[in-house]
């Protein structure tokens, strides 16, 4: 089963059909519900709900989710059933497959409710995904195009060569698997004015720039002061988003002081000082950051769905 801890929770959708075949004369049966058997067709639409409520006892590493809607409509023409079941859900982990086990049942309910007339001339044919929304398809999380990528670690004892950096490194090969360009990080100690100097020398030169360490509650940790006062404009959602995420994960999350928001044409994050907060960070942010840096570069800011 696959592991979705670190995927943050999405609006999804997934829309999925099935095609019942028979003879006309079969057919207007169902839609007449007069089948010997009942309304084949309100029987087919509650077992195809059910079905996709139990699709994760079905399918063996389907994952449990909250359905949040579930609905089966049908199309009748002249030969033939169109069975559509339509899944929403806010989640880690889409629900194609509940919307193609809703269809599935659903089409398996009428067929076992029209052979008393039928016999064996019925046939279930296509059955396909017609569409998702919410996932990766839709929330990049890759930059499209040439981006750049700084990365400053803010910590006394890395610059003092007495411990090695490890989440600087880490936030790097994260940002190069966004398709980043990211040169080797800036490490300084807890210097406000070192801080300053090198997001001065950054930003311009820079698309993003992530800081790591220094958001924290102790003595040393300035790193926030010192990014908020050169803030152009503050974006605190971004902040918020990474603090939800990481508190549904560690309750430590909630001591995080991190802010975001842009210098000039620069997105800057303040992330936390180790590897697992930075991917925390980065797993909830990237769509985030891909669609703000887009936005920026002058794309117009439409709904992530419409998308391609």
């Amino acid at each position: 089963m696959k592991d979705i801890t670190s995927k943050p929770e999405t609006l999804r959708t997934a829309t999925a059909q099935a095609v019942l075949e028979s003879a006309p004369e079969h057919i207007r049966l169902l839609e007449e519900r007069r089948t010997e058997k009942g309304d084949a067709i309100e029987a087919a639409r509650v077992a195809g709900i059910m079905a996709a409520k139990r699709t994760w006892e079905l399918i063996p590493l389907c994952h449990q989710i909250p359905l949040s809607s579930v609905s089966v409509d049908f199309e009748f023409s002249h030969d033939r059933v169109t069975i559509a079941a339509h899944v929403r859900l806010i989640a880690s982990t889409g629900a194609e497959m509940e919307a193609l086990t809703a269809v599935s049942v659903a089409a398996l309910t009428l067929y076992d409710m029209l052979k008393p007339h039928a016999g064996t001339n019925i046939s279930i044919g296509e059955t396909r995904l017609v569409e998702k929304t919410g996932g990766k398809s839709h929330y990049r999380r890759r930059v499209e195009g040439p981006a750049k990528a700084g990365i400053i670690v803010l910590s006394d004892s890395v610059s003092a060569g007495t411990a090695r950096d490890t989440s600087g490194a880490h936030a790097r090969e994260r940002l190069h698997e966004a398709g980043f360009d990211v040169p080797e990080p800036v490490v300084l100690p807890d210097e406000p004015a070192q801080l300053e100097k090198a997001l001065q020398d950054m930003a311009g030169q820079f698309q993003f720039v992530l800081t790591v360490g220094g958001t924290g509650i102790s003595a040393r940790d300035t790193t926030v002061e010192t990014v908020k006062a050169m803030l152009d404009r503050e974006l605190p959602g971004i902040a918020e988003t990474a603090r939800a995420h990481g508190q549904r994960r560690m309750p430590y999350a909630m001591l995080s002081r991190a802010v975001a928001g842009t210098i000039g044409k620069t997105l800057v994050v303040t992330a936390p000082g180790s590897p697992g907060g930075v991917d925390e960070y980065l797993d909830a942010l990237m769509p985030g950051i891909v669609h703000a840096l887009k936005v920026m570069g002058g794309h117009k800011h439409g709904h992530p769905h419409g998308e391609k």
